[in-house]
């Protein structure tokens, strides 16, 4: 099954390939298409060739580096450029803390990030999660104490995905620790990562890549005009944000490639004398996540079409939860696929596994995080059951 475009927007979707497939550096997409880590120099060279055409962040404000597009056409151009191998451009910046900014920030705020954001010139990390406060992040710790012209910020972050790489945080902190409930009292600040009293530590990951860490505040001074919006407002901020984040955490671009990879495998694999892809249960399995993946796509078109001016449509909550869902049963259907091949990855170097074998169990164990991130599904669940069904 696919989706029927008119003429115009079948034109822009061919206009977003040939972009995508020929002025993103070819290096970096073959990065992309195998699986491989990438530094941030690929992802400042990715980003920064986007945005010089307009194509960084086509959803913000207009007068901020946007595009008055519609909201099909936003999802052409984040599909084509999953297809495409394209690293998107970096989450923290173009959807997360670059919308908030635009919606919440002052004017000084704007012009001093919006634009560095969008470029890349500026990398922020996430200070959401704490040891004792993910999926229930409203029980946050980590303070912010008026002092003068200055907040002082003391506690931990952790899970601070890419906060190696990073120039900035936005950072959730309480400011009102009496307030009658833990939502209230909350605010976000945004300071440098190199600021006195700031130390991160890198954490080990099962797949054994370090692309989270905890970071640690000890008496950090923040000037007071790094405060995002009103002071005890963070909550309604930080909803805003996660909204933003579901949206394009479906990845249904990225899950589609993954499926086509994954039927040439297949094809490319003999068991008893005839192709993988022709066992009848093989071939039953991928149609049927190729079914599920159209009913995703469905879905969110129906959210990012309700999800104009700023308002979050709690359907976003199902796209986070199935969006995550596919793409894990897809890293599973790689690693089934490549067989006992999926344990070379573990091998030293040198073997003649081909590459995409070897990265099929890492790949799969990295992908365990994304039913976690952007509120667990669990949270999903209950999102859904209060604000969709109403139970």
């Amino acid at each position: 099954m696919r989706l029927q475009l008119s003429p115009e927007l079948e034109a822009f979707r061919e206009e977003m390939r040939t972009f995508f497939t020929t002025q993103v550096p070819q290096e970096i997409r073959d990065h992309v298409a195998a699986h491989r880590e990438l530094d941030k120099e690929d992802y400042v060279r990715a980003q920064q060739v986007l945005n010089a055409a307009g194509l960084a962040v086509p959803h913000w404000p207009v007068e901020w580096g946007g595009r008055d597009w519609t909201p099909l056409q936003r999802h052409i151009w984040r599909e084509e450029m999953q297809l495409a191998c394209v690293p998107e451009p970096l989450a923290f910046n173009a959807s997360m803390i670059g919308p908030v900014l635009a919606a919440f920030g002052s004017q000084e705020q704007k012009e001093r990030f919006l634009p560095k954001t969008a470029n890349l010139d500026i990398w922020w990390c996430q200070g959401f999660s704490e040891p004792d406060a993910g999926s229930d992040l409203a029980s946050l710790r980590t303070t912010a104490v008026r002092d003068g012209d200055d907040w002082v910020v003391n506690g931990q972050k952790t899970w601070t995905t890419l906060g190696q790489h990073a120039d900035w945080i936005f950072c959730l902190v309480r400011t009102d620790p009496t307030a009658e409930k833990k939502q209230r009292g909350i605010s976000m600040l945004v300071f440098p990562m190199d600021s006195p009293g700031v130390t991160l530590r890198p954490i080990e990951l099962i797949d054994g890549g370090f692309e989270v860490n905890e970071v640690f505040f000890e008496d950090v001074r923040v000037p007071a005009e790094n405060l995002v919006g009103e002071e005890n407002r963070g909550w309604d901020y930080a909803k805003f944000l996660l909204g933003n984040e579901r949206v394009g955490i479906a990845r249904i671009g990225a899950t589609k490639r993954l499926l086509v990879q994954a039927k040439e495998h297949a094809r490319a694999i003999t068991v008893d004398g005839r192709s993988l892809l022709d066992d009848p249960f093989m071939a039953a399995r991928i149609a049927e996540l190729e079914n599920e993946l159209v009913a995703l796509e469905l879905t969110a078109l129906r959210v990012v079409a309700d999800s104009a001016g700023g308002k979050q449509n709690p359907a976003s909550s199902v796209l986070k939860l199935r969006g995550s869902e596919l793409q894990q049963a897809a890293t599973e259907l790689v690693v089934d696929i490549a067989g006992p091949l999926s344990l070379a990855s573990f091998a030293d170097e040198g073997s003649d596994v081909p590459d995409w074998a070897r990265a099929a169990t890492p790949h799969y164990l990295n992908y365990r995080k994304v039913s976690i991130y952007g509120g667990s599904n669990e949270v999903q669940r209950t999102i859904i059951a209060g604000s969709i069904l109403g139970l």
